[in-house]
């Protein structure tokens, strides 16, 4: 007897629309109406057979076909240049949450600090009919034509000057230096260096701009720059060449948490206390500033408030264009001198 060959299984056929309107016994309209909430009511009772009939059937509204008919996607891109960063995937679980209270699904691609692969992913998000896009770019100053050329709504995230022709939201980046160098000034510190992280364009930072117009304000020398990357490594590197220089500052702006986290390894390593030998200060405000020792006094940015204007700004539907820029909140830590709260 010859063995017959193993057939697979057919595929169990998609329920459609139609189906669920025989087994619930309404109309393929009434079935419409429950997936889409309207435009016409429907009893409780009747709602209850059209999902009790979708349950069983295990039916899939066509993203597509109501994507056509409603004329939007109901799905937001962002781009950013690194969704490793503590920071980054901070603002974008936000972004996600607050477009989920508007209906919106968040498609997040990430950049890798590269502007051409940030253009890509722009035109790739364009492609896929999104309506919209959040933009947190490898540039202080974008190059707005390219988002004109897809044609697709777009608001620049993390962005904190006024780009004519588009929404932006950002956080004032020149107010925090200033404030971090007035605080440290206030605990009595007369040279007070920067760890500055590189940007792509090599702009002038803001925070590094905030940060020279509050020395000069204190009436104060300019401190040692160090430049480093935006990560743990920049600032260990940093503080590696601090612990070997002549002209280590009495205190420190470092320009995120993450530097300040890698500074507090190599004084650590080096024997230098925080905040007796060198005081810190930094900026972000992330959940890491906490939980190191001694835990940061950093300028937090106000992620979820930001997160809400960029959603609103997107699909609130507002014609007129602006800049929503943030004041950073001075949070008090031990790493700056200030007691424990």
């Amino acid at each position: 007897m010859v063995a017959m060959p193993h057939l697979p299984t057919p595929a169990k056929p998609t329920a459609t629309r139609k189906d669920v309107a025989r087994l619930a016994g309404v109309s393929t309209a009434v079935v419409s109406y429950v997936v889409n909430g309207g435009p016409k009511r429907v009893s409780p009772a009747t709602e209850a057979k059209v999902r009790e009939a979708i349950a069983v059937l295990g039916y899939r509204p066509n993203a597509a076909a109501r994507a056509l008919k409603l004329g939007s996607s109901e799905m937001l891109g962002m781009v950013v240049p690194d969704m490793t960063s503590p920071f980054f995937a901070t603002l974008a679980h936000a972004v996600e949450e607050a477009a989920a209270a508007r209906g919106y699904a968040l498609l997040m691609v990430n950049s890798g600090g590269s502007l051409a692969a940030e253009r890509r992913a722009v035109e790739h998000l364009a492609s896929r009919r999104v309506d919209g896009v959040f933009l947190s770019s490898v540039l202080f100053e974008p190059d707005l034509r390219e988002l004109e050329a897809v044609e697709i709504p777009a608001v620049l995230l993390n962005h904190s000057t006024e780009s004519p022709g588009f929404d932006s939201v950002g956080v004032d980046f020149v107010q925090a230096g200033r404030d971090a160098v007035d605080h440290l000034v206030s605990h009595g510190h007369r040279n007070i260096g920067l760890v500055m992280g590189i940007s792509t364009s090599g702009d002038l930072d803001g925070r590094e701009a905030g940060w020279r117009m509050g020395l000069e304000r204190a009436g104060l020398p300019i401190g040692p720059v160090m430049r480093q990357h935006f990560d743990r490594d920049g600032g260990y590197q940093a503080g590696k060449w601090l612990l070997n220089s002549s002209e280590r500052p009495t205190a420190v702006f470092a320009s995120s948490d993450l530097i300040a986290v890698g500074l507090l390894r190599a004084f650590h390593e080096g024997g230098v206390r925080v905040p007796e030998d060198v005081a810190i200060v930094s900026f972000d405000g992330l959940a890491e500033s906490e939980y190191c020792w001694p835990p940061l006094t950093t300028l937090a940015q106000p992620v979820e408030e930001m997160a809400q204007a960029a959603v609103e700004a997107l699909v609130g539907g507002g014609g007129h264009k602006s800049n929503r820029r943030f004041s950073a909140t001075l949070v008090r830590r031990a790493s700056c001198g200030c007691a424990a709260p």
